[in-house]
């Protein structure tokens, strides 16, 4: 018995407990980086492959190397649409701004028109959304759209499942779709690229290769700029020569309106006239429409809103963004019609 215990512990230690451990971190290590950099990366990694035929290698890289941006977190939390109307109308209706909306106007007049008339959309709202969103193009953000879309996607729970999708679209998309390679890409801090501000399911959506050099371009092709906005407008449901909004005079008998659920036309204008809304110019009394209140630096402002003030809002859901988008218009068609008179 003695021999056998002096033989037993004559042997060298067993290598299996000390292989088991390393194996066992090793498989750790491995399951981590393969569920990803991000919470949810492997999940979303998994459907984009399985969509596109993607290597989950090639998918997981990009990812990795997305950056959580807190910068991002801080600035959605406080976005301008915050502020009340007498607030946010002079940080799009400045002299600045007007006067380089009919000058871009100017100089790109047979384009605008051409695209225009093709898709029903007057040029002057075109030439809007470009300097509402961009400044002309003077300001397409400064962000990774990677590290925006990434961020918002995983770390911002309030939304994820937007942003998630945003995310998975713009992984999607072909390459011919894309102002460059994708890591490279930056827009918004909400993920939105070129002068337009497309996210990437509008890209795929709505984008149009108005130059036919089979690429969609939202941020070297005036072309592909226009019509994409044009286009996005004419499939929501644009009505050509239709009416944007309307000033409203409430008398005694008016009570204000709620906040609706979405800006669609919902009654006729009669309908509000007979609750005491007037309109201060004229319109069809048949027409649908909405009533909103804004928060006025003189008080409270009534408009009626119609189809065309909707189509706005699917741009961007605020009506103090649409109205906006319309008041610069006009100040851009003024201008411009102005000086073709001079």
């Amino acid at each position: 018995m003695d021999e056998v215990l002096a033989a037993r512990r004559a042997r060298p230690a067993r290598p299996f407990p000390r292989l088991a451990g390393a194996m066992i971190a090793f498989l750790l290590f491995a399951s981590a980086a393969f569920a990803g950099t991000h919470p949810g990366q492997e999940q979303l990694v998994r459907e984009v492959a399985k969509d596109t035929g993607k290597s989950t290698s090639s998918l997981n890289a990009l990812l990795d190397g997305a950056k959580k941006q807190q910068a991002i977190l801080d600035a959605i939390s406080r976005p301008a649409e915050g502020k009340p109307w007498r607030d946010y109308r002079p940080i799009f209706l400045t002299e600045q701004r007007i006067s380089a909306g009919a000058d871009f106007y100017r100089e790109h007049r047979a384009l605008l028109d051409d695209i225009g008339r093709k898709y029903g959309v007057p040029p002057e709202y075109i030439v809007a959304i470009v300097g509402v969103e961009t400044f002309y193009g003077r300001n397409t953000g400064k962000w990774k759209v990677l590290d925006a879309l990434a961020t918002l996607a995983f770390y911002y729970p309030k939304r994820a499942p937007f942003f998630r999708e945003q995310l998975k679209v713009l992984l999607e998309l072909p390459s011919n779709h894309l102002g460059g390679p994708l890591d490279t890409l930056t827009g918004s801090y909400a993920g939105a690229q070129g002068w337009g501000q497309f996210m990437p399911s509008s890209i795929r959506d709505w984008g149009v290769d108005y130059d036919h050099d089979g690429r969609i371009d939202m941020k070297g092709s005036m072309g592909d700029i226009f019509a994409s906005v044009a286009n996005y407008f004419a499939q929501h449901g644009w009505e050509a020569g239709g009416p944007v909004a309307a000033r409203a005079q409430p008398d005694a008998r008016a009570v204000a309106p709620a906040v609706p659920k979405d800006w669609k036309p919902v009654a006729p204008v009669e309908s509000f006239v007979a609750e005491g809304f007037a309109p201060l110019q004229h319109l069809n009394p048949g027409r649908d429409a909405q009533l909103a209140r804004l928060d006025g630096p003189a008080g409270d402002e009534y408009w009626f809103t119609f189809q065309n003030f909707y189509v706005i809002t699917t741009y961007n859901r605020s009506p103090m963004y649409a109205m906006a988008v319309d008041q610069l218009a006009q100040e851009i068609r003024i201008r411009v019609a102005g000086s073709n008179t001079q």
